[in-house]
C-alpha cells in the first residue's frame, strides 16, 4: 500500500466528513461518533450526489440528493437499493489519517 497523509482526526468532526481532492476525484473521509474512520469515493453510486453532504449515522451515511443509503464500511447501498461507492483503505495512527488512494478497477 502507498500510504499518504491526509490530515489530523481532529480534522473531521465525530458524525461528519471533509474532501480529499486527488488526481482522480473527490475522497470523502468520514468519522464515527466512535472515532472509526472510512473512506469512499465522494459520488453516490445513484445519481452522483456528494456524499460528503449526507447525515452520517452510525457506519452508514444517507446521501443528500435523494436518501440513498450507503455503509460506510464496504461502500455499498443499503437494500432494496443497488450499487457501490468505490472504498479506499484509510487508517489513524496517533491521531493522523492516512490515505491509500487506488484506481477503481
Amino acid at each position: 500500500m502507498n500510504w499518504i497523509q491526509v490530515g489530523n482526526l481532529n480534522d473531521i468532526p465525530r458524525q461528519g466528513s471533509r474532501i480529499v481532492n486527488t488526481a482522480t476525484g473527490e475522497i470523502a473521509l468520514f468519522r464515527s461518533v466512535d472515532d472509526q474512520v472510512f473512506a469512499l469515493n465522494n459520488r453516490c453510486p445513484h445519481k452522483g450526489g456528494p456524499l460528503s453532504q449526507g447525515i452520517v449515522h452510525g457506519k452508514r451515511v444517507t446521501c443528500p440528493l435523494h436518501s440513498w443509503q450507503i455503509d460506510l464500511e464496504t461502500g455499498s447501498a443499503i437494500a432494496p437499493d443497488v450499487g457501490c461507492a468505490h472504498k479506499h483503505d484509510v487508517k489513524v495512527e496517533g491521531g493522523i489519517l492516512f490515505l491509500d488512494i487506488k484506481v477503481e478497477a
